[in-house]
């Protein structure tokens, strides 16, 4: 879902950017570093950044700067918090740029698109179950996870299609019939794989979930 920045208008480039700007240094500044003090902390979330750019790269495309991969960004909120999550997805893009993948132009729109809105939706969805729903281990995997990867994808793909629609690169009508609806059909392995992923991480290294509790989830204190 590659968006490119030369068919933006000058007010959307200046307020992507300023979108783009502001997100990222408040990520810097709520982002909990303390806990990077801790080399195996600091060792997963840099591995955890290199494989969701390894997954990025496997991409199915339809047309032009219109292709379809799994993001990870439910998965990183969830290990690391929002802030984290977002910056990490942004070193992906930065990767992806600098291996040939999209334009240093449409950087903001992509990280607005497929960073800042996916990991809000994670992030406001397990602060809504925190709160609202019982402390309970398959509340946690099949709500935050499972269903909070798919909800993620489908805000970033929406995201990505308004941008498309808005920055003039296809019409809204050609967007629509031939890109959303079968764009939302990855929000399904979007889902089962992070479910999974959560389940095995929970269970086998739960000091790497920041958002888990085991003494909430499974013993219900």
């Amino acid at each position: 879902m590659d968006i490119g920045a030369h068919e933006f208008s000058l007010f959307g480039l200046l307020l992507g950017h300023l979108v783009f700007w502001a997100g990222l240094g408040l990520a810097l500044l709520r982002a909990p570093w303390w806990r990077l003090r801790k080399p195996e902390d600091a060792n997963v979330l840099f591995g955890a950044t290199v494989l969701v750019a390894l997954l990025w790269t496997m991409k199915a495309g339809f047309i032009s700067a219109l292709s379809l991969h799994l993001i990870g960004a439910t998965v990183l909120t969830l290990m690391f918090g929002w802030a984290f999550a977002v910056l990490a997805l942004v070193i992906v893009l930065v990767i992806g740029v600098l291996n040939g993948h999209g334009s240093w132009g449409g950087l903001p729109f992509n990280a607005i698109a497929l960073a800042f809105v996916p990991v809000l939706i994670s992030h406001a969805l397990f602060r809504f179950v925190d709160r609202r729903l019982p402390n309970h281990f398959f509340i946690y995997i099949f709500v935050c996870a499972f269903f909070g990867a798919a909800l993620a994808m489908a805000g970033a793909i929406t995201a990505a299609t308004l941008m498309h629609w808005l920055s003039d690169t296809h019409s809204l009508a050609y967007l629509r019939y031939n890109f959303y609806g079968y764009a939302l059909l990855i929000m399904f392995p979007e889902a089962f794989l992070s479910g999974m992923f959560m389940t095995l991480f929970v269970l086998y290294r739960p000091q790497w979930v920041s958002s888990f509790d085991d003494a909430r989830y499974l013993r219900n204190h």
